[in-house]
């Protein structure tokens, strides 16, 4: 009985599929298991009742598996925790105070970095709460505009049209007024953009124009060589035709005088052939020369503005690697370098530990003082980290309040020492708001790329031990527990 190939390869081909099939479905679990856990972590300090059905979310997920009936009776639980929560926003916005377009009065402070503010007098809810955010809206624009002045030239005239919009979107209240300002945000980034196209356009217009030049000179040198080559050829027949007839004077005359003569007439003849040769050829050499003079001046100059272009490009793979308001390294420079050190890693097998590192409690941050509190707290906090990191060290901001570390060299628990000394450091900053202090505190999670590992898995591990080390109380660093499961966990 024979077999059938194709049936054979048919059967592989679909293992093969449901093996992938399955590896992307785990894939995607584990992404939407994170989702969750970040989620419920951020929805958390609004009830206790509410923290405690999260936390029972986040010990399912951590088991590796689901009660189905029980998780509907959760999310039963969850649904009316929230439906109060709405209630009470509900009220609360209803006993806020009218807000003033023109004159708003100033936020009060919160008491503590776990409260609100406290609420005012009644007013027309929705109006307000539409305000509000139209505001914080354009405060933020306002600030983005400003970050993105210290990192693109504009013409003189677009800037100083910048810095009056910016100016606007930050103390006006006007909301006609804002809007308008929103509205030319759009044009500036468009001008910003245009003009670095510009820029580099007249740089390529230059740069083909001296290419021409350049193609002008070799076409020029080849014609003088070839044009040398030609008057050579001319002299050397010249000089031949000469000889042969003073051979054929010698061999016919008997007459000396007239020999002699004819001699002599034939030698002159060569003589002025080679002073004409000599004397296109010392223009020839002036002209080549000339113009080798100016072809390297013309290279100098191509390269000047090539290194100048070169360093244009730096700046801006620079400014696109570069967080704007940290100054640290973005998202797309993290995966840049996680993939150079994995890349080592494999090839050396040296120790590697990565980290993801988030500011505790940050939203209460934002809620309480202002999103412009928040970014000083992120400003600062990314200053530390520069500062007392080691050089060898790598941190980025990978996005809100997270960051993500690479340490080279360094296992797990060297890292944890060094994260764990600047923890306590950054804990004892001394942040104040409104003239109030508050302790601002960071959790991180820590793992060590073990056989096996990929780039994503090594890092879904150091997650889930930031998510550990959340759970456990925060200001904390907790280390993956599962080394050894590698690429297949």
């Amino acid at each position: 009985m024979t077999t059938d190939p194709s049936w054979k390869e048919k059967y592989l081909q679909e293992l093969d599929a449901a093996d992938h099939r399955e590896k992307q479905w785990k894939a995607e679990r584990n992404t939407l298991e994170r989702m969750l856990v970040r989620t419920s972590l951020a929805s958390e300090g609004q009830t206790p009742e509410l923290d405690k059905l999260l936390a029972r979310v986040r010990q399912d997920l951590r088991k590796g598996r689901v009660d189905v009936d029980a998780w509907k009776e959760l999310q039963d639980q969850i649904d009316r925790q929230v439906a109060l929560l709405d209630e009470r926003q509900s009220a609360g916005q209803e006993r806020r105070s009218l807000f003033s377009r023109r004159s708003p009065a100033p936020e009060p402070a919160a008491p503590t970095l776990q409260e609100a503010p406290p609420a005012t007098a009644p007013g027309d809810s929705q109006d307000i709460e539409d305000n509000i955010q139209r505001l914080r809206i354009a405060r933020r624009v306002g600030q983005l505009l400003g970050q993105m002045l210290t990192q693109v030239a504009l013409e003189p005239a677009a800037e100083a049209r910048a810095r009056s919009l910016q100016q606007s979107l930050l103390v006006s209240n006007d909301w006609d007024e804002l809007r308008e300002g929103l509205n030319h945000v759009a044009e500036l980034v468009i001008a910003a953009v245009t003009r670095s196209k510009r820029e580099f356009e007249a740089f390529l217009k230059r740069l083909d124009e001296r290419l021409n030049v350049l193609r002008e000179h070799f076409a020029t040198q080849s014609s003088a060589q070839t044009g040398r080559l030609q008057a050579s050829e001319h002299l050397d027949r010249e000089i031949r035709e000469e000889i042969e007839r003073v051979g054929q004077k010698l061999s016919e005359s008997d007459d000396l005088a007239d020999l002699k003569h004819s001699v002599t007439r034939h030698l002159e003849s060569i003589g002025e052939a080679v002073s004409r040769f000599r004397s296109q050829e010392t223009e020839r050499e002036r002209m080549l020369s000339e113009q080798l003079e100016t072809m390297q001046q013309r290279v100098a100059a191509m390269e000047a503005n090539s290194e100048q272009m070169q360093e244009e490009v730096r700046r801006e793979r620079l400014r696109a690697m570069t967080d704007l308001l940290t100054e640290l390294p973005n998202r797309e420079a993290w995966q840049e370098r996680l993939a150079f050190e994995y890349n080592r890693w494999q090839r050396y097998g040296h120790p590697l530990t990565v980290g993801v590192l988030d500011i505790d409690l940050f939203k209460r941050v934002n809620d309480s003082y202002g999103h412009k509190a928040g970014d000083r707290v992120l400003q600062l906090v990314a200053r530390e980290f520069r500062e007392r990191l080691r050089n060898t060290d790598f941190v980025a901001r990978f996005g809100g309040e997270e960051f993500v570390l690479l340490f080279p060299e360094t296992g797990p628990d060297d890292a944890r020492q060094v994260l764990d000394e600047l923890r306590e450091h950054v804990g004892r900053l001394p942040f104040h708001f409104r003239g109030e202090p508050v302790t601002v505190t960071f959790s991180a999670g820590l793992a060590g790329l073990v056989s096996g590992d990929t780039e994503e898995s090594v890092f879904d591990r150091a997650d889930r031990a930031l998510y550990q080390a959340k759970d456990d109380g925060r200001n904390r660093v907790a280390v993956s527990s599962d080394e050894g499961t590698g690429a297949g966990d």
